[in-house]
């Protein structure tokens, strides 16, 4: 193992690398076909295992704004969910709440409009809490288990420390930690950057 290769192992058993995540939209098949007429197309891969960006976008619309554009991301799943951060929300005129995935009874809902048609949600759109996912490997090494909230140190042009950040473990994951857009901004995020698990 040359000295670059071996620098680099020593980082990821000591830090996690930082991932931002910007608005975007999980669709169930049957929505895909009524958003687009087909079913989502891959792009290119995300860092998580089996996820990927779609060609495809939406429009999001709430009752007070609307974005463009807005990333869709894949495979389809079996229920809707719209990730947006707070200051999102705040343009679109929707409170969402703060949420881990797949955790949407009860969240506001919103319209989507792609190509094809529309498709209204009457629940789904949540800020993302921040998060960590570990394989079971990586989360024996930080002495951490599925469902624990530690304290996440950023080391950033604005290092930061975020509590409150959940510990996801699985062996489909890959390690990275998430933090929304206004997270990132807040701690000056570049792409490339580690984080600290404090317990």
């Amino acid at each position: 193992m040359d000295s670059a290769a071996l620098s680099d192992a020593i980082l990821h058993r000591l830090f996690v690398e930082l991932e931002a995540s910007g608005r975007h939209v999980h669709v169930t098949r049957e929505q895909a076909q009524a958003l687009f007429g087909h079913c989502l197309t891959p792009e290119r891969p995300l860092s998580q295992p089996g996820q990927f960006l779609a060609r495809e976008r939406v429009t999001l619309r709430g009752p007070k704004g609307e974005f463009r554009d807005v990333a869709v991301l894949g495979p389809e799943r079996k229920e809707a969910q719209v990730e947006i951060s707070l200051t999102d929300g705040r343009s679109l005129g929707i409170p969402a709440p703060v949420r881990l995935s797949g955790h949407v009874s009860g969240s506001p809902g919103a319209v989507l409009s792609g190509p094809m048609g529309t498709v209204e949600l009457g629940e789904g759109v949540i800020v993302a809490q921040r998060h960590i996912h570990l394989t079971p490997e990586a989360a024996a090494r930080f002495g951490v288990q599925d469902g624990q909230r530690v304290k996440l140190r950023t080391f950033t042009d604005r290092p930061l420390i975020f509590e409150d950040v959940v510990v996801r473990v699985s062996d489909q994951f890959a390690p990275y930690a998430h933090l929304d857009y206004d997270e990132a901004n807040a701690c000056g995020f570049h792409k490339g950057d580690l984080g600290r698990i404090l317990t």
